[in-house]
């Protein structure tokens, strides 16, 4: 792959980076407590900042739900922080605060991952991974909430969300997790 274009508006680590279904548009979230939204211009035929939202603490994961959705993780909230894009300004704004946890987030491992198919969200936070569903009108329901000893926590959701992968620093085990329909 050729280099297209250097985007230098983060100031210190990013943390999360996500690419949307349309893949016209890239969110990330860094320790400089910003998050771009970088958006593909058909005029220009240029990657360009087209927003920057600047939060009260760092994240260390972020994604797409769809073209006008994405979810942010702060480090030190205890819930999860949804973004939607206003139709009219095209601006994404937070819109809700869901899935509450106890303490803080104090680890970069476990992505972020959504299967769009089965309209799950796996997001890590602390010593917990929790399973979430979108359902149609947009409300985000808590399904599973898989704990584990320690936060120290790497794992993978595969393509089509029928397993997860994890591995944890306590147990020192690779777990593999069969998905369930509720």
């Amino acid at each position: 792959m050729d280099l297209f274009i250097k985007i230098t508006e983060h100031q210190n680590f990013v943390y999360s980076l996500s690419l949307n279904d349309q893949q016209n548009q890239v969110i990330s979230c860094g320790r400089d407590k910003l998050i771009l939204l970088i958006e593909y211009s058909e005029q220009n035929k240029n990657w360009i900042v087209v927003q920057k939202i600047y939060v009260d603490c760092y994240g260390h994961r972020l994604g797409f739900i769809n073209n006008n959705i994405f979810s942010f993780k702060p480090k030190e909230s205890n819930s999860m922080h949804v973004y939607e894009k206003n139709s009219v300004n095209k601006q994404f704004i937070k819109t809700k605060e869901v899935i509450p946890n106890q303490g803080n987030d104090g680890r970069n491992l476990f992505p972020q991952q959504y299967i769009k198919l089965k309209q799950l969200l796996l997001n890590r936070h602390n010593k917990y991974i929790n399973c979430i569903r979108i359902i149609q009108n947009g409300e985000f329901k808590l399904e599973q909430i898989i704990q584990f000893g320690t936060n120290s926590i790497f794992g993978s959701l595969s393509d089509d969300g029928n397993s997860l992968v994890t591995w944890d620093d306590l147990s020192k085990e690779i777990q593999i997790r069969k998905y369930t329909e509720q």
